[in-house]
């Protein structure tokens, strides 16, 4: 089986989703399970935006070993210093460099001729190749330029002494019949080509990133990139989960597999959705939370008979587990400590301790807890610094003929305790209103989400707002079985990323967002 390589770009490409701000400890965080679901090479970030993002790159680059950390780059020398900086301490150091090639990017962006574009990336290479012996050469917008000057682009790459080159349809603009005669066509012209590998990077816009990526593989491209989930610009990347799968299902056919432990990408989807705010559809394929669901009564019929009949993969494969009761009021500690090790998680004995408590505290709420009930309780965000408001108290009156109010009390780190009543158009309205008036700040609500993680009249109820003030957006979450704590909740942690980000020497806002 050939081999295909993994290129993770969640924390960089996935983190320019829309609202999404990952902190420092978030992306360690993710990073270690992409180290356990096994990718070959995880883009960490794109240290020129901001010194907080070249922070970030350092910390995932001196927290991984056993996978190569890659920092993003323009053709520029003050771009490759600044990656050169936030890879130090890099078991395996690897540039991404990119210049677009495109005849709009070139007109309207780069206001270039070919002849500069390629002599700026030419001396983009050079300069790099001083300081990177793995370096990746992208030609953004690959899709949309000429075949000659594609063609011509690559072939100065491979000279140059570039180990990846990259081919993204930065726009998701192709079919699967023309991405994948590009790799044909560079295969089988460009001299030296066996020298590197070509890699896939496709984005969702029309919907085919996956058949494009896959269209890639059949034509030679070594390496895929995408994103956990498929996160990303505008409609998003080709997601990792479904590469793997379909290789995996579909080996008689594509001849080619990836190196990823398969079992490891649900919980690393879960832990994705739960960082970054982005809840995964539930016709999501691989990690869909009807991915694996039968409802039809013919469907039903023959999975009780053959389960292939219905189902080409199975649950277990990525990680689900089918079982479903787990837990309940009267389970002690050590029940507790041995299903979470089932589950992934290795608990210190402060954070199995803080975790234990609120899984009491469920218990005396809920009949049943199931697998997803433990994995929503202890999957919150855990601040890697003391929070600046915690939730003391919340009430609230409601009645048709009269203006719902709120009354809330919360803590301020080095302040105390202040309590604000107030009404609004609505019980969470109120909430809000009242928690501005607490916390003193000015921001704006962009948007509201709550759905049920788990099932049944008393389930767990999952909200995830939006904020803005001034230019930067966070998004916030919240848990608990009654949805008014959990907004309540959602919006206490906005504002605590807020407080987090301006606490940043010059933060991650303003960070420039490439493909």
């Amino acid at each position: 089986m050939r081999k295909i390589y993994i290129f993770d770009t969640t924390l960089r490409d996935g983190e320019q989703s829309p609202g999404v701000n990952l902190n420092t400890r978030e992306k360690v965080e993710i990073a270690h399970q992409l180290e356990k679901l096994g990718v070959d090479r995880m883009e960490a970030g794109f240290p020129a935006a901001s010194p907080g993002d070249l922070a970030a790159v350092n910390a995932v680059a001196r927290a991984v070993k056993n996978a190569s950390v890659v920092g993003l780059s323009r053709s520029r020398e003050s771009d490759i210093d600044a990656v050169r900086e936030a890879l130090k301490g890099a078991a395996d150091p690897r540039l991404h460099v990119f210049l677009a090639t495109s005849p709009i990017h070139r007109k309207y962006k780069l206001k270039m001729e070919k002849h500069q574009v390629l002599e700026a990336a030419q001396s983009a290479i050079r300069y790099a190749k001083k300081y990177f012996s793995q370096i990746e050469f992208s030609l953004e917008d690959a899709g949309r330029t000429e075949a000659d000057f594609r063609a011509e682009m690559v072939a100065m790459a491979v000279r140059e002494g570039a180990c990846v080159v990259n081919i993204p349809d930065t726009v998701g603009y192709l079919n699967p019949a023309e991405y994948g005669a590009i790799f044909k066509h560079l295969k089988e012209t460009v001299p030296g080509i066996e020298k590197v590998q070509l890699s896939a990077h496709c984005h969702d816009d029309l919907g085919m990133a996956t058949a494009n990526t896959l269209a890639a593989i059949l034509n030679g491209a070594d390496q895929i990139e995408g994103t956990i989930n498929g996160i990303g610009e505008r409609a998003g990347n080709t997601a990792i989960e479904e590469i793997a799968l379909a290789l995996e299902t579909r080996a008689d056919f594509f001849g080619a597999k990836t190196g990823l432990t398969l079992g490891e990408i649900a919980r690393t989807s879960r832990l994705v959705s739960k960082l970054t705010g982005m809840p995964v559809p539930g016709n999501k394929a691989i990690v869909g939370a009807n991915a694996f669901a039968h409802e039809s009564g013919i469907h039903q019929d023959g999975m009780l008979k053959e389960k292939t009949t219905y189902e080409i993969m199975s649950p277990e494969t990525v990680g689900f587990k089918e079982s479903k009761l787990v837990l309940g009021k009267h389970s002690g500690r050590h029940a507790f400590r041995e299903q979470l090790l089932e589950l992934g998680y290795t608990l210190e004995d402060e954070q199995l301790n803080e975790a234990f408590a609120k899984f009491k505290d469920l218990a005396d709420k809920k009949k049943e807890i199931t697998d997803d009930d433990l994995l929503a309780l202890i999957e919150e965000r855990l601040p890697d610094a003391p929070e600046k408001y915690s939730l003391e108290s919340l009430s609230f009156s409601f009645a048709t003929q009269a203006a719902p109010t709120a009354s809330v009390s919360i803590t301020v780190a080095g302040e105390g305790s202040r309590t604000a009543e107030a009404s609004g158009n609505g019980t969470v309205d109120s909430i809000y209103n009242a928690i501005d008036q607490a916390s003193g700040e000015d921001v704006t609500l962009v948007d509201y989400a709550i759905q049920a993680v788990t099932l049944g009249k008393d389930a767990l109820g999952e909200v995830h707002v939006t904020l803005r003030q001034g230019e930067t957006e966070v998004r916030g979450r919240g848990v608990s079985t009654d949805v008014l704590e959990a907004s309540a909740r959602a919006y206490i942690d906005a504002l605590n990323r807020l407080a987090e980000n301006r606490r940043m020497p010059s933060g991650r806002k303003g960070a420039e967002k490439v493909w």
